[in-house]
């Protein structure tokens, strides 16, 4: 909950005895423009043209303003849940954020996921939030119909001449530059919302474990079909080129048998870094001649050696030698991006395997949580075996109170942080005498100067359009005046998304005198409302409570629902 939220609400009341509010809960009347203005329209597919998708084979987020979904599990992950048939959920099928070739060209495709069709998308109160704003016209979207809303109508009518169906733009602006908005390349998340509620939360970024040919090398994102849309494997590279916008149900790239389980970076004046493989297919797998390739610093390797083969659920440690990679393969402790790109007769097939290596000396890897796979730095190396779990600490997620019960004015959104260490954790690092704040990722947060949690203390976290209200909300929550309370510029999702703490390692300067920043982890998390056993921190009035402080709080099992009690 935020202050406009407030604000536009009906009924006067007291909301923590700081602001006079005033709503009704039926949909906002319509503007009397011509809804037509805002859009721009390509003809809709005929019946013959799409595929509809039944509520029987789709699966989606929980709940929506209309009714709560049915608890019960419809797959083997434990996120997915049969939705209540009655009510309309909104999806996004496809993202294109960087189009090929240099391309200005941003688009969504949104679909009804499960559900009645609507008369009326404007009554039903659709629009985009997040990474961009789109408020939907006064027209009908019917069950297996795809619709375009992009940044550019015509230059994406020029780009797909052949797409048919309703394509609507531009979004909004920027407020910050008054252009229209930008689907940032490193990524970010857009929701899909109706009658309030967000149905979806899209994520993507061109980051592993995101697949790297929907960062300007030719394919869109598309969504598979099932898990959660803020989780990257739940993602994948179009097969077409350039993606098929306007036609549900699209092909992804399949992904690599092989992945990058673990990899350690090269020490300078040592010789013990190496990459580990991971094959989780039933036949072994010849490596030889796959290309690894690091981003960051923009070199390629060719894999070579004696031992080039993975086993069917076996593990491969390539050296990082002159023997195995040509002239040797030294990644730095500062973090990078890796890539294996699989190769057949030279050529790159398009499957590919990535690692995001944390900042510092230790290794980085992937661990198997319910339902996904988490990447990180390793609490323990394990050189050709599994994983151990991430390195985490001192630093923690302890409590997220992600949405807010939309009946109860005085609930509002807020993370909890924990100091599980022995010492006092000042915020703010001096790296070569230039100080750089930790940040969350997620709600768009760094901390200043002063911004201390002591050992064994908590600070919480409240949106910032409360942070002239401190003294209020310390008594709404009976926060001790000893909790320090600070304040972020972004807002949780309603559906879930990644949330990491981050400590700044080290920087470079760049040629134009900039620094270049490097994070290492003290905790992430990949909330979902799907969680199971969870639905009561759905806007319910509970919030998502940590049990587990051993590892990262990736899956469920490390997170419970209990009382909102932020900094007790």
């Amino acid at each position: 909950m935020n202050t406009k939220k407030m604000l536009a609400l009906g009924t006067c009341v007291s909301v923590l005895g700081m602001f006079s509010a005033c709503s009704d809960d039926s949909p906002a009347s319509p503007p009397v423009d011509n809804p037509a203005s805002s859009s721009s329209t390509i003809e809709p597919n005929s019946s013959s043209d799409v595929n509809p998708t039944s509520s029987s084979d789709i699966v989606a987020n929980s709940s929506s303003s209309a009714g709560d979904p049915l608890l019960t599990s419809s797959s083997s992950n434990p996120e997915d849940v049969v939705l209540d048939s009655n009510s309309t959920y909104m999806g996004i099928s496809e993202i294109m954020y960087n189009a090929p070739g240099g391309s200005a060209l941003e688009w969504v495709e949104v679909y009804i996921k499960s559900g009645p069709n609507l008369a009326n998308m404007q009554l039903s109160n659709v629009r985009l939030d997040g990474a961009v704003s789109f408020t939907f016209p006064a027209e009908p979207l019917a069950k297996g119909e795809y619709v375009i809303v992009t940044n550019d109508v015509n230059l994406f009518r020029q780009t797909y001449p052949t797409a048919s169906c309703k394509v609507y733009g531009p979004w909004d602006k920027d407020p910050k530059t008054n252009a229209v908005a930008k689907l940032v390349n490193e990524g970010d998340v857009v929701d899909v919302k109706i009658r309030g509620e967000g149905d979806v939360s899209a994520a993507f970024s061109n980051n592993p474990p995101w697949p790297s040919l929907a960062n300007g090398n030719g394919r869109s994102l598309v969504y598979k079909g099932t898990g959660n849309e803020a989780d990257p494997t739940s993602w994948g590279a179009s097969a077409v080129e350039n993606g098929s916008p306007c036609v549900g149900n699209d092909q992804v790239l399949d992904a690599s048998a092989v992945r990058l389980n673990e990899i350690k970076p090269y020490i300078l004046g040592t010789s013990d870094g190496w990459v580990e493989l991971y094959n989780a297919g039933a036949a072994p797998v010849d490596v030889k001649g796959w290309e690894l390739e690091s981003k960051l610093k923009g070199k390629k390797w060719t894999v070579g050696g004696a031992n080039t083969v993975v086993p069917a659920k076996g593990y491969l440690l390539l050296e990082a030698t002159a023997a195995v990679f040509g002239d040797g393969l030294y990644l730095s402790d500062n973090g990078d991006e890796i890539y294996l790109y699989e190769t057949a007769a030279g050529t790159r097939t398009g499957k590919e395997t990535s690692l995001l290596i944390s900042a510092g000396k230790q290794s980085s890897g992937v661990v198997d949580v319910v339902g996904s796979t988490a990447q990180g730095a390793m609490a323990t190396e394990t050189p050709g075996a599994a994983n151990s779990a991430l390195k985490a600490g001192p630093i923690f997620i302890s409590e997220i109170h992600y949405h807010e019960n939309e009946k109860d004015l005085k609930d509002l959104e807020f993370l909890e942080l924990v100091n599980k260490g022995t010492e006092a954790v000042t915020l703010v690092e001096s790296i070569d005498n230039t100080p750089q704040g930790w940040k969350i990722e997620g709600v768009n947060m760094e901390f200043a100067a002063g911004d201390v949690i002591p050992a064994g203390g908590k600070m919480v976290l409240f949106g910032d359009s409360l942070k002239n209200y401190e003294s209020q909300l310390r008594t709404r929550y009976g926060i001790d005046a000893a909790v320090p309370i600070r304040f972020y510029a972004g807002k949780l999702s309603n559906r879930g998304e990644t949330v990491a703490v981050k400590k700044p390692y080290s920087f470079v300067t760049k040629a134009d005198g900039s620094k270049q920043w490097y994070y290492e982890l003290s905790d992430a998390t990949l909330y979902s409302d799907r969680w199971p056993d969870m639905y009561t921190a759905d806007g319910k009035g509970k919030s998502l409570n940590r049990k587990d402080f051993t590892t990262m709080g990736y899956g469920y099992t490390s997170w419970t629902v209990a009382d909102p009690t932020p900094g007790k």
